[in-house]
């Protein structure tokens, strides 16, 4: 891929790692939120190269990770029932709900089905008007524009055998629960390449003011993140507290209007429970009232449904960061992707599966982290 190998150049990378512990006088820690800059950070070692001068701490940066157990077994509620073909992205099927998950629920005849796309659902319903089909709509902001254009197609084209079960999730009102935590560690962040290519990075530049840290906008290759890193050391050490953006090749200040403009056709802000993090206010998105016969927890009756989280998996002070994945009292035992407590050990996007797949099975302690 053009301008991908440049980004992958280790005698670059040596050279960022090197000026990073230059530049620091003292540890910092840093947060990604980010599932696939993390498997960049875990799979390169950037964590363990740089153990000395940054401690990286993995945040709720991965959207299947965050998907509370609650929404979980409403798709599973709702992928049992026969006259449902179940559509999501391939993440979702092995995420464990309270009693089993998509790949049981087809393994007892119900109809879930892989999709690359909310559009290929919707073509699913065109096809099938006997069925009712069902999206599992989960993500950040960068999801959102093409599960927005599905639904507002479904109304343009007249198709009312489809409807999508919304999880979306939004990244600052996160950010801000876990600097208003008393737990909070966080000195730096880098901030979702994706997520801003839509939504661009003004929604960051009260929050860098307001709590005085950093916020590096960061691509995801080794580059990147390196990149990234040493441009929040900079500021720490400088006292400085601002936005900047080390993705220019992606990324603009206001990100992309015409997604964020049919984001807010389709969607309104709305409270959204996370896992491990709790209800955070005006966290989320949900269907505008006029979409509302597209909401499959309204026509399938599922908004009742509740769940506890299971209290062997500690999920949730991982994505919180309180947690490294190999901290975990069940991690690798208990807990591994044949058979996960939690979603963050089968996301593709998930710290545990990073820590898992790349043989992290030390502690920090161990590995001088």
């Amino acid at each position: 891929m053009k301008y991908l190998s440049e980004y992958r150049d280790g005698r670059i990378a040596r050279g960022l790692a090197d000026s990073i512990k230059q530049v620091a006088t003292r540890r910092w820690v840093l947060m990604e939120v980010c599932g696939g800059q993390t498997h960049t950070i875990v799979k390169q070692g950037i964590d363990e190269l740089l153990a000395g001068a940054v401690e990286m701490i993995h945040g709720p940066g991965c959207p299947v990770c965050v998907t509370p157990l609650e929404q979980i077994d409403r798709g599973l509620a709702i992928a049992s029932r026969p006259e449902v073909i179940f559509t999501s992205f391939g993440d979702m099927l092995r995420v464990p709900g309270s009693e089993m998950d998509l790949f049981q629920v087809r393994s007892r005849g119900g109809d879930v089905r892989v999709v690359y796309s909310p559009l290929d659902a919707l073509e699913l319903a065109r096809r099938n008007p006997d069925k009712e089909v069902v999206f599992f709509a989960v993500g950040f902001e960068t999801t959102a524009p093409a599960n927005a254009m599905a639904v507002w197609r479904a109304r343009e084209l007249g198709i009312e055998n489809f409807s999508v079960l919304v999880s979306h999730v939004t990244v600052p009102p996160a950010m801000v629960a876990l600097l208003e935590s008393p737990d909070n560690r966080v000195q730096g962040f880098l901030a979702a390449g994706h997520v801003c290519t839509v939504m661009g990075w003004t929604e960051y530049e009260p929050l860098a003011r307001k709590y005085e840290v950093p916020i590096v906008v960061t691509g995801f290759e080794p580059v990147d993140i390196l990149e990234g890193i040493l441009m929040a050391v900079k500021q720490l050490e400088e006292g400085r507290h601002e936005v900047e953006n080390q993705y220019v090749r992606s990324v603009k200040r206001d990100g992309n209007r015409p997604a964020q403009e049919v984001v807010s056709k389709v969607f309104d802000v709305v409270d959204r429970q996370w896992r491990g993090l709790g209800n955070i206010p005006s966290s989320g998105l949900g269907l505008r009232e006029e979409f509302a016969a597209y909401d499959a927890e309204q026509k399938f009756g599922v908004h009742t449904i509740t769940a506890e989280e299971s209290e062997e998996c500690h999920a949730g002070e991982v994505l919180r960061g309180i947690l490294k994945p190999n901290q975990c009292p069940a991690f690798g035992t208990k807990c591994i992707p044949e058979n996960p407590l939690g979603a963050p050990m089968v996301s593709s996007e998930g710290a545990c599966a990073a820590y898992y797949n790349y043989g992290r099975f030390r502690t920090p302690s161990e590995s001088g982290a």
